[in-house]
């Protein structure tokens, strides 16, 4: 199961392929090659990256 990586949280929506979403904090996550990339949406609807935030061992998805 899919945990994030920023607040722990379960509570994990999905919103396309590979594409989350996260209630506990609100931040959209997406899974490539077995790698967590975390962004947060902006106002404007655009998305910035978080992915230097965590350590690469705390963005690693194994399912």
């Amino acid at each position: 199961m899919l945990k994030c990586p920023n607040c722990g949280s379960k509570d994990i929506g999905k919103i396309g392929i590979n594409q989350y979403y996260c209630w506990g904090c609100f931040i959209e996550l997406s899974l490539s090659k077995g790698m967590i990339n975390t962004h947060q949406v902006e106002e404007d609807g655009s998305l910035s990256s978080l992915d230097d935030l965590f350590a690469e061992d705390e963005r690693r998805y194994s399912s």
